[in-house]
């Protein structure tokens, strides 16, 4: 029996044995080859792990020299009690992770005998020695006592550092041996990874290129109608089955052939149906995500479904949930008269209103309706109608119509790109209302803001001058000249500090930024104030980190103008100081020598100082933290930090 009739037979009556399968063989080799891959990158992996702990345990170990001259200066220059203890508890948690490791990350020593004598000696050098000075320093209430501790702390200082030192050294050595063994594996994982793939391709060109070599050529004939082609049957295994299911199929070739060109005909057609959907959808979507108003998003929208579906007549209809009512945004194709009685209806009165509950409408011929209830669409000469919904967060809020001069059936593909394009129109049309309550939101965020300014400078200005004019009234009808010569002054002054606050208001209402440049404003608010009051200020500005965006620069400009207004009219400072860092994260610090104020009596008499409640509202809208530390008579710091999670691309 020659091998074409072996197959057949084995093919009719039982699947080959699994040791003739070609998928066996590729199993058998991709297992050993992989198990050696895998075994290879294991170890690689558990170095790699080493070493990524080990690195980790450098740079907690080196930290503990900063910490430790840190700790020395805390202690020296007597800063608050609990600065020191963070120092100290901080210095106990990195010295727990190198000695416990951290298993949040790879952090650990390296299991080595001298590293970790010489971490227990670190160890208890610091708690036997150094903790206890340090603590000493920190509790001794003598100052001659408090600097012997804290001099004799510095004093096993360095000796303290160099065993830390030595830590360090030798983990570094144990860890470049474990990076020579790291490369020496990658070496021989790259010369595996070579010999397999020469071997592979090898094996894959003997068991299949071959075959399926020979099979192209076979298949290459049949493709210049060469019917008569067949493949020789040459092995045993599913290549040999393959080439007699080849041979088997040739001979069925001829009768399909000729069903073929139908087919491809059918296939064409329902393509270019879905390109036309494609292409529809696309275009009105392109349209809806352009800024338009909304009556002006319904009336571009309707117009393209309309030429799109080829329908004579087409309304879109909003819905008034309030009081269920249905009013006509757009229309086209409809009469003058047809509009003015059914501009606003009840969403139960109309085919277009019944959609929003019951779903798509759609009617082939009005004379299949009952013919009692009235139409008007039939009444203006149109044989069918299509209404769907126009749907925005799972929510119906109108209903859009096309109207048919003849008999219109709108198939599966039609409706459902028909109702996906409602669901954009009904998304552009929330987007649009979101924008429009947003700038409303803006507007009267920014109106507040204005009013608080002016309540804060210019109306109690006022009441002064009110109170001095009546003050003046009682004294000329007194005839005391004596405090009418007092009241005056008092007078020229609040108009002239009125007038001021009015000038300050008018600049900071009018302030806007130039081409986003926030630097050259502040300064230029700096300078200004210097003019204006006489008080000394500077303004220091670093960091590489990039520009705000354009709104949030303006709120940043705007607290700073706030904040120097407060310090004219209330620090009686001589200096003022302003330092912004911009890095990663964004701080402005604005810092005067003034009379200083006590934050307590500010927190109960909040409703007085309006000044800094604009500040704090204005850091709200920035997402920002606002600080402000004073005391009396040791000047104000207001911080405002900007977290790098907050801030917004320019």
């Amino acid at each position: 029996m020659d091998i074409q009739s072996e197959i057949a037979t084995m093919n009719s009556s039982q699947p080959l044995p699994v040791r003739k399968r070609i998928t066996f063989r590729i199993l058998l080799t991709t297992i050993v080859g992989l198990s050696l891959t895998l075994l290879a990158i294991g170890y690689t992996l558990l170095l790699s792990w080493q070493l990524e702990g080990g690195a980790a345990a450098i740079n907690e170990a080196g930290s503990l020299r900063m910490r430790s001259f840190r700790l020395a200066l805390v202690l020296e220059h007597a800063i608050s009690q609990g600065d020191v203890e963070d120092e100290l508890k901080q210095f106990n948690n990195t010295l727990s992770d190198l000695q416990n490791g951290d298993p949040k990350r790879p952090l650990f020593l390296p299991p080595n005998a001298a590293i970790m004598a010489k971490m227990n000696k670190v160890q208890k050098s610091w708690r036997e020695q150094m903790q206890i000075d340090a603590q000493a320093a920190l509790f001794e209430v003598d100052p001659v006592r408090r600097n012997e501790a804290v001099l004799k702390y510095r004093k096993a200082l360095p000796p303290f550092v160099d065993d830390i030192n030595q830590l360090v050294s030798m983990v570094e050595v144990e860890l470049s041996g474990k990076t020579t063994w790291l490369r020496l594996c990658q070496t021989m994982l790259i010369f595996m990874s070579l010999a397999a793939s020469v071997a592979m391709l090898y094996l894959l060109y003997l068991w299949i290129i071959g075959p399926v070599t020979r099979m192209q050529a076979g298949i290459a004939r049949m493709s210049k109608d060469d019917l008569s082609v067949r493949l020789p049957v040459e092995t045993e295994d599913e290549f040999g089955v393959l080439a007699l299911a080849f041979n088997k199929m040739a001979d069925h070739v001829q009768s399909a052939h000729r069903m073929l060109e139908q087919r491809v005909q059918e296939k064409t057609q329902k393509l270019q149906a879905q390109n036309h959907e494609v292409s529809t959808l696309y275009e009105i979507a392109a349209f809806l995500a352009g800024p338009h108003a909304i009556e002006e998003l319904c009336r571009g929208f309707l117009h393209r479904i309309m030429q799109r579906i080829q329908a004579e007549g087409g309304t879109v209809r909003i819905l008034d949930n309030a009081n269920d009512n249905m009013h006509i945004t757009v229309h086209e194709g409809i009469s003058e008269q047809m509009i003015e009685e059914e501009h606003c209806i009840k969403k139960d009165d109309c085919l277009c209103g019944s959609a929003v509950t019951t779903g798509v409408v759609l009617v082939r011929d009005f004379r299949q309706l009952n013919p009692v209830k009235h139409y008007r669409c039939q009444d203006e000469g149109f044989f069918s109608i299509a209404v769907f919904q126009i749907v925005a967060r799972q929510q119906v809020i109108g209903t859009f119509s096309l109207h048919f001069d003849k008999e219109r059936n709108i198939t599966g593909e039609e409706r459902r790109l028909l109702e996906t394009l409602g669901q954009n129109l009904g998304v552009a049309i929330e987007n649009q209302r979101l924008i429009a309550h947003e700038k409303e939101f803006a507007v009267s965020q920014e109106r507040n803001l204005l009013a608080q300014g002016l309540h804060d400078s210019i109306a109690q200005g006022l009441n002064f001058l009110n109170l001095q004019v009546q003050m003046l009234e009682d004294s000329m009808r007194r005839n005391d000249v004596q405090e009418i010569t007092d009241i005056v002054p008092l007078l020229r002054a609040g108009v002239e500090e009125s007038y001021e606050d009015v000038r300050e208001l008018l600049l900071n209402f009018r302030t806007r930024l130039e081409d986003s440049d926030l630097e050259s404003e502040m300064r230029n608010v700096v300078s200004k104030f210097e003019r204006q009051c006489g008080i000394k200020g500077q303004i220091e500005i670093i960091g590489s980190g990039a520009p705000l965006a354009p709104e949030q620069q303006l709120q940043v400009l705007f607290i700073l103008q706030e904040a120097l207004s407060n310090i004219r009219k209330h620090a009686q400072a001589c200096t003022v100081s302003v330092r912004v860092d911009n890095q990663r994260d964004f701080e402005m610090q604005v810092m005067d020598d003034g009379r200083g104020f006590s934050m307590e009596e500010v927190q109960h008499k909040s409703e007085e100082h309006v000044g800094l409640r604009i500040m704090q509202e204005r850091a709200q809208r920035l997402a920002a933290q606002l600080q402000i530390d004073s005391a009396p008579g040791q000047g104000t710091t207001i911080t405002l930090h900007l977290r790098r999670e907050e801030r917004l691309v320019a």
